[in-house]
């Protein structure tokens, strides 16, 4: 913001040129209506000290700037002004005095016409002196106004990028750990599962990697990720469940923030697959409902589970839904009968906040 804002912005050049004209419909009334000298001097006047006055309030914008309302006491810069206003009009007063008087024949006339109107002159040169560093002072106000907004925004976004970093890195470490202590055990009993778990646990990390800083993904890639999950927790728990999908071909181009059904399978398997004897259906199914993607996820379950309703991961899910489409209402979980679904609603005509 060092550049006269007049000079920069054409719609201010414009706006500063009414104001000029303006100023100088005021001079003519107040100096040169009424005054009887030669038609030629009063119009050599006119022009000379209106050029110059709108010449000297370019200037202006320097003293508005350096006596910033921020940083400068008000009585300090009411104190400066009222001396950068004298100082100008006295300037302002003898160059156009002496430029005019340069130029007339009938020096004594001028001179008489000068003295008579001189109160007139001061009044004109208050006006446009304190209009224009009000004006500059309002520019200065709003640029930095404008620039606050798109900074407060930039850090917004920052800190909504970090809040959703962390939230994904809570999805896998209980997965991850579990998977290991699985792997360990397997490594006596059974070499051979506990190698394929090494390679489907090195590939499930291999694309959480790869996508870990993207913010969406379409369907089609985040369920190749989940079936990677599953696979690892097919050699944890063999037959204990199975998974059905239900899936129009219209949704799997859609593209859904990334990562965002992990907590959903993870919830499945630790609250159902876990803690039963019999085998659990997974299933997901994803339609287009109105305005949005509908994923459904349910699973059968026994006894007790599920009792503790949504967790860690279905909070993490919902945390991220409102950080990214700016809405709370995008995940509905039921538990009926022996049966736990959760839906999740992807406004389909929104834009992800964050990519």
């Amino acid at each position: 913001m060092s550049a006269n804002p007049i000079l920069q912005s054409p719609k201010n050049f414009f706006i500063y040129l009414i104001f000029s004209s303006i100023l100088v419909f005021v001079y003519f009334i107040l100096v040169i209506y009424d005054a009887n000298i030669n038609q030629n001097i009063a119009i050599a006047d006119l022009i000379i000290f209106n050029l110059l006055l709108a010449g000297f309030g370019l200037s202006f914008w320097f003293s508005a700037k350096y006596l910033s309302i921020e940083n400068v006491s008000i009585s300090k810069i009411i104190l400066s002004h009222i001396v950068g206003y004298f100082l100008v009009t006295i300037i302002w007063l003898l160059i156009g005095y002496f430029i005019t008087l340069s130029l007339t024949l009938d020096k004594f006339d001028y001179d008489t016409f000068f003295i008579n109107t001189l109160k007139h002159r001061v009044i004109i040169g208050f006006l446009h002196y304190f209009l224009l560093t009000s004006f500059y002072y309002i520019v200065i106000y709003y640029s930095s106004f404008q620039e606050k907004i798109i900074k407060e925004k930039e850090l917004k976004s920052l800190v909504t990028e970090a809040e959703l970093k962390s939230l994904k890195f809570q999805i896998n470490p209980h997965f991850v750990f579990n998977a290991l202590n699985s792997m360990s055990a397997l490594t006596e009993i059974d070499p051979k599962r506990a190698k394929q778990m090494i390679i489907k646990l090195a590939d499930f990390l291999r694309y959480t990697l790869a996508n870990n800083d993207k913010q969406k993904n379409s369907l089609t890639e985040e369920l190749r990720n989940i079936k990677l999950y599953l696979d690892i927790e097919k050699i944890r728990f063999e037959d204990k469940f199975e998974y059905v999908e239900d899936i129009e071909i219209e949704c799997k181009n859609v593209e859904i923030p990334s990562m965002i059904l992990q907590p959903l399978f993870e919830n499945a398997i630790k609250h159902a697959v876990y803690e039963t004897l019999n085998v659990v259906t997974i299933k997901l199914s994803c339609k287009k409902e109105n305005d949005f993607l509908k994923i459904a996820l349910e699973n059968n379950f026994e006894g007790e589970s599920h009792k503790k309703g949504a967790g860690v991961g279905i909070r993490n899910i919902k945390e991220r839904l409102r950080l990214i489409y700016g809405r709370d209402n995008l995940v509905e979980v039921k538990k009926e009968e022996g049966n736990f679904s959760v839906n999740i609603f992807i406004p389909i005509d929104n834009k992800i906040i964050l990519t």
